[in-house]
């Protein structure tokens, strides 16, 4: 297998804090991971990095088989989808759900004097269908709710067909239903060979779809476990990362945690 992300003893220091300390990582061609961590652990880092946002303090990063330092990072980052809140609040509010995903094509965060071509229009309407926002398409970014939204930037994310998709919290800020319909439409994606290799950042096992292959657990900066789901999701290890005793259930290929409380 190719490899998609390939990190090796990689540390990232801001001024006297130590954000990231010896992060071996690697994701391949296929793999879809999730990234699990408390506040602070790293996720945040991680993800920056791996956008090629950042530069590591020292250590090797490898993404898309391109050394970062040794490529430029603009001819780079198109080849990475990414969403975001932080995407999303750059986005206009009065811009057509249509035009949010198909600027994607250049790069740019709005409708300005671009051209696009009948091929583009139909990847947009395709993309949104496959995400379960076709009926939005005429409508404008800043009226939809905030699952309506996050289905509309995976749509965004993957327009310029990338080699690697970055979710950073996609289900924060949603309700109930709002979070099963994204992690609905996760797994479609995961299951599906033709998507990009995945990496899903979150706090809760709650949001890991079926169809996850890998999971990396951070806390404080450091790699707790990483490794196929099975292996990584565990009580042990996931009491470690979050710091207390946990119960873990699994169902219908998803998972559930909840603090583990003695019994007198």
């Amino acid at each position: 297998m190719t490899a998609v992300l390939e990190f090796t003893d990689i540390t990232v220091r801001r001024g006297r804090s130590t954000l990231l300390r010896g992060v071996d990582w690697r994701v391949d061609e296929g793999d879809r991971w999730v990234v699990l961590g408390p506040n602070g652990a790293g996720k945040t880092t991680l993800m920056q990095l791996a956008s090629a946002q950042m530069h590591p303090t020292s250590g090797t990063a490898k993404i898309l088989g391109e050394r970062i330092g040794a490529v430029d990072v603009f001819e780079l980052r198109p080849r990475i989808g990414v969403t975001s809140a932080a995407i999303a609040e750059r986005l206009p509010r009065g811009e057509r759900v249509h035009d949010v995903v198909v600027t994607a094509s250049y790069g740019s965060l709005g409708r300005w004097r671009e051209e696009f071509d009948d091929l583009d229009h139909e990847r947009a309407e395709s993309l949104l269908a496959e995400v379960g926002a076709a009926d939005l398409r005429d409508r404008t970014f800043g009226t939809l709710s905030e699952g309506e939204r996050k289905r509309v930037l995976i749509a965004r994310a993957l327009m310029a067909d990338p080699e690697l998709l970055l979710m950073d919290e996609p289900a924060a800020g949603l309700d109930l239903g709002g979070r099963e319909d994204l992690v609905s439409t996760l797994e479609v994606l995961a299951v599906d060979s033709g998507s990009p290799a995945i990496v899903l950042v979150s706090h809760h096992v709650e949001e890991i779809p079926p169809g996850f292959t890998h999971g990396l657990l951070l806390r404080k900066g450091e790699v707790v476990g990483a490794g196929p789901l099975d292996e990584v999701i565990t009580e042990p290890l996931l009491a470690t990362t979050f710091g207390m005793p946990l119960a873990l259930t699994r169902a219908d290929g998803r998972f559930a945690a909840r603090r583990r409380t003695r019994r007198h």
